[in-house]
């Protein structure tokens, strides 16, 4: 569909994805983003009360095409428990070697916002960090390992970190290392 012919709440988000993501929300301004979406600004601010509205729906409207992607990943593979949890990191890293990828957009906003900790874009970043581990404990849970919530906790805090180190050496091998890291935890609790 013509961008043209998108609502204009529509073409705003899909403005604000990718200026956001590329760029950072601190660095992108309103007009960019009406500028980008073909609208004014008053049409932008019709729809959203503020740039901090704009934020929070930005990150609300990554968390459940997040989730899937990685739940597509984790489906994908025939093979053991172990094998399903380090294909999302090997996934990621193929996803880190494309050269508009910046890291995760949660992570990002977090640390542009990380002195306004009641910003709802906070609120959505931490519930869609939740979310996910609320989602491998399940699959660990199903699955009969030991310690479940403890051990997909050890998975996003090694999925965050490896986020973290890649966007700092711009070397994806450390999010493979990663996820040979959690193959291992999850084998030790299965």
């Amino acid at each position: 569909m013509a961008l043209k012919n998108r609502p204009a709440k529509d073409r705003i988000l899909d403005a604000a994805n990718r200026l956001f993501y590329a760029e950072g929300i601190r660095a992108v301004s309103v007009d960019a983003i009406s500028a980008k979406a073909g609208l004014t600004k008053k049409t932008l601010y019709y729809h959203f009360k503020s740039k901090d509205d704009l934020i929070e729906a930005y990150l609300a409207s990554r968390d459940q095409p997040n989730l899937d992607l990685f739940r597509k990943w984790f489906d994908e593979v025939d093979g053991t428990l172990p094998e399903k949890v380090e294909a999302i990191f090997t996934n990621l890293a193929k996803s880190a070697r494309h050269p508009k990828w910046k890291g995760c957009g949660f992570l990002r906003t977090a640390a542009e916002l990380a002195n306004m900790p009641g910003h709802p874009a906070m609120k959505v970043g931490a519930a869609h960090k939740k979310k996910f581990e609320a989602w491998l404990a399940r699959e660990f849970e199903d699955r009969g390992t030991s310690q479940p919530q403890e051990l997909a906790r050890y998975i996003v805090l090694l999925m965050d970190g490896a986020f973290s180190t890649v966007l700092i050496h711009s070397d994806p091998t450390y999010i493979e290392s990663a996820g040979t890291a959690a193959k291992e935890m999850v084998l030790a609790k299965s």
